[in-house]
């Protein structure tokens, strides 16, 4: 046992940060069901009451862990117009849904919520609610800047980008490339761009 005076002691946010990764490393080698609170505790090298302290259960946990990636690593760029934000983060996203650390465990995570109501829940009010936040936050803010029709309700419009990508990726075979982006993008657009409205006008 490594020396106590000797080891430098973790706290905060730094020792969230670490137990997050811990969680999905070991959720990406084990799956949803393999993973345990004394399984994760032992790879960090913590007391399980430390995790505890933090989250009450193993689901909201690694829905933390998901949602921490997808917001740092995956957040949109703004510094374009709204398409080319959108796409880019599309593009970025069905890379990550696709690959680990964050596609195997949202798989897992979705298959097992489909038999717990709690766990569903949890899931939406975690991960997929700020995903779906902060799409609708950047359509607000280029309907703000003129970009898109002033008078639309873009809070269905907002899922339904999302729910297109996540529906391909998850439920069908077909993969999430960069056609079926401009293809889901260009409808959007043609519904919601003001100059695809005033043509259309």
């Amino acid at each position: 046992m490594a020396d106590s005076s000797t080891t430098p002691r973790r706290r905060g946010a730094e020792r969230t940060r670490e137990l997050l990764e811990v969680t999905l490393d070991l959720a990406a080698e084990v799956g949803y069901r393999g993973l345990s609170v004394e399984a994760i505790a032992g790879r960090a090298g913590v007391g399980k009451h430390t995790i505890y302290r933090r989250w009450p259960s193993i689901a909201e946990l690694l829905l933390d862990a998901l949602s921490v990636v997808w917001t740092s690593d995956l957040d949109y760029h703004t510094s374009g117009a709204v398409r080319a934000d959108l796409r880019e983060q599309f593009v970025r996203s069905s890379q990550a849904l696709s690959s680990p650390p964050i596609g195997p465990v949202y798989r897992a995570v979705i298959a097992e919520a489909q038999a717990d109501p709690a766990l569903r829940a949890t899931l939406y009010e975690r991960f997929l609610a700020t995903v779906e936040q902060r799409t609708l936050d950047r359509l607000t803010r280029a309907q703000r800047d003129g970009e898109l029709v002033a008078d639309a309700d873009l809070e269905y419009p907002a899922e339904v980008l999302c729910g297109t990508l996540y529906y391909r990726s998850l439920l069908t075979c077909r993969p999430v490339d960069e056609n079926a982006i401009d293809g889901l993008l260009d409808m959007f657009m043609a519904a919601y761009g003001v100059r695809e409205a005033r043509a259309r006008g």
